[in-house]
């Protein structure tokens, strides 16, 4: 009796599942939230719901990016690395938003909601992404050559 033991799947795969889950949630929150926004608001909520899904789909699709590039460098660097990215993107949020503040082209409603659907939607696809990959804790061993 041989025992070969299935491949084990990518350690990167939840990250990965995640990150594709978090654009497909984004990809559908901007459509519809564009089409509603335009609705009610007409061509400032479309403006408006297109800045509220680049910011708050981007802010978190970035944290994500980033712990995918760095999964296989040394912890320190991707310590670094991700503190480095979270402060680059807290410093262009208050830029953008900044900037936004005394321009009227946009709905500022349809701009918050947006932003806040999108963080929502994003870490609850990201999340759903993680939980539906199947990855073992333990390694398989074979049991022939079990030594006790």
């Amino acid at each position: 009796m041989s025992f070969s033991p299935e491949p084990l799947p990518d350690p990167s795969a939840p990250l990965r599942a995640a990150v594709r889950w978090g654009v497909v949630g984004l990809i559908a929150l901007a459509v519809v939230g564009s089409i509603v926004a335009s609705l009610l608001a007409g061509w400032a909520g479309l403006w408006g719901a297109l800045i509220g899904v680049a910011v708050g789909g981007g802010f978190v699709l970035c944290t994500a990016l980033a712990v995918l590039f760095t999964e296989k460098m040394p912890p320190a660097t991707s310590g670094l690395i991700l503190l480095g990215s979270w402060l680059l993107k807290m410093i262009l949020a208050v830029v953008v938003l900044g900037v936004l503040k005394g321009m009227d082209f946009y709905s500022k409603g349809a701009l918050v909601a947006v932003m806040v659907l999108a963080l929502i939607i994003v870490l609850g696809a990201e999340t759903i992404g993680l939980v539906r990959v199947k990855v073992p804790y333990v390694d398989s061993t074979d049991p022939e050559s079990d030594t006790r």
